[in-house]
């Protein structure tokens, strides 16, 4: 809800003072509720303030504003203090939420408190075909909210199942757009892996809920990290020209899903993730390091899936495997599933289905071939089939000779 007061923010007044004399400098004037508006605090607060660093003589009024408002600018005196506090960061959005407040955020929204059911898994994959075992395995890991590897040979899905997960779960939750402890700012809110999901203001229902801005309402997270994947991504890192940190993936993905997509193949060697991680997984929270050098513990509260086409204990020993309860191979499709592919996508792609063609495929470029299905191939075969028909300006209908031809494209190298 709405702070009533800075202290009940947990928000000192030169914390504030520091965020609007940093966005007068940045933009020249601003009324009071622009001001309010940008750094996320009631106009009531905000006002009061602005008339004490006025008596402070920092800032002046430059005109009235609409509704009992002021347009403000900064004095010399406010102009030198702002850049004082420019030069230390330069930061001035939200004003942020205690460290205290984001962990009971992140307790009340915790994967440990949901348990979805078989129906919001059959929802979460509902446009991918998966058989019964498949579903009745990947259930209780979802549900566990602990961890899972994910392994197969490629093609089969993998990415596809751990990019859903997180629909089994609720849609939504809060999080802080930044987060404040002893000075230090951490930017949690990250428009790149956060989708916001704001609430309708129809009949002023932000309004009358009062609701505290400072927080931002997002689709409960799926963040993959593949191959480009840096122990700097996993620990709290600052910009050093704007003294602006910025939290870690796992903090970032905290009530979601964290996808580690390749496992195996990224550019920190395995035994440092496993060595990082090992702790987190087990307790349940992780330590990170503030750049001041503070130390502090927060929950490590995201169901984590490791997606790779190696072998598990090729990759990991058996200490970090013990700690990844569910293993769940993604195997290839039977002949069934196969053919149903293709009756499905056939049709969603544009393309008129062929039977025959599907028989002719099967008996010339897997049996004759020795080849297995996967469940990728039907998808990608048929857009082929369709890029063709499109160039060509023939009829959209899948034979037995476009499929020859999108086949010796597709497995001349495979």
């Amino acid at each position: 809800m709405e702070p009533r007061s800075f202290r009940h923010a947990q928000l000192t007044d030169s914390a504030v003072e520091s965020l609007i004399l940093k966005y007068l400098l940045a933009r020249g004037d601003a009324s009071g509720r622009d001001i309010a508006e940008q750094i996320r605090l009631p106009f009531v607060l905000v006002d009061a303030l602005l008339r004490q660093l006025k008596i402070d003589q920092l800032v002046v009024h430059r005109g009235a504003a609409p509704m009992n408002d002021y347009q403000y600018q900064l004095s010399e005196l406010g102009r030198e203090r702002g850049r004082r506090y420019f030069e230390q960061c330069s930061y001035f959005g939200s004003a942020p939420v205690a460290l205290a407040d984001y962990l009971a955020g992140v307790q009340a929204q915790s994967l440990a408190g949901q348990h979805p059911t078989a129906e919001a898994l059959h929802a979460a994959f509902a446009d991918l075909l998966l058989n019964k075992r498949m579903l009745d395995r990947l259930g209780p890991a979802i549900s566990s909210g602990r961890g899972l590897f994910l392994f197969g040979p490629p093609g089969n899905g993998k990415t596809s199942i751990a990019e859903r997960v997180t629909a089994a779960f609720g849609e939504h939750i809060w999080i802080p757009r930044t987060i404040g402890i002893d000075g230090e700012i951490i930017r949690l809110y990250d428009p790149v892996n956060h989708a916001e999901a704001p609430l309708a203001e129809s009949g002023g229902y932000l309004d009358d809920r009062k609701l505290d801005k400072r927080w931002v309402r997002i689709r409960r997270p799926t963040i993959i990290a593949g191959g480009e994947l840096t122990m700097s991504a996993l620990e709290v890192t600052v910009n050093t020209s704007t003294g602006i940190s910025e939290a870690p993936l796992q903090m970032k993905s905290n009530c979601g899903t964290l996808v580690i997509d390749d496992f195996g193949r990224q550019r920190m060697p395995v035994d440092e993730l496993l060595n990082r991680w090992i702790v987190p997984l087990e307790k349940r929270f992780d330590f990170l390091s503030l750049p001041n050098g503070k130390k502090i513990s927060v929950p490590f509260d995201q169901l984590i899936i490791f997606s790779t086409n190696l072998e598990p204990r090729d990759l990991v020993d058996e200490a970090f495997l013990r700690r990844i309860p569910y293993k769940i191979e993604a195997i290839d499709p039977s002949e069934d599933e196969f053919r149903q592919l293709f009756r499905i996508l056939a049709p969603k792609i544009g393309l008129e289905h062929s039977e025959e063609a599907v028989d002719y495929l099967i008996e010339s470029h897997y049996r004759a071939e020795d080849r297995p299905f996967r469940f990728c191939h039907p998808r990608d075969l048929l857009l082929q089939v369709a890029n063709y028909c499109a160039y060509h300006n023939t009829p959209l209908a899948v034979t037995s000779e476009l499929l020859d031809l999108a086949c010796e494209n597709y497995f001349s190298v495979i």
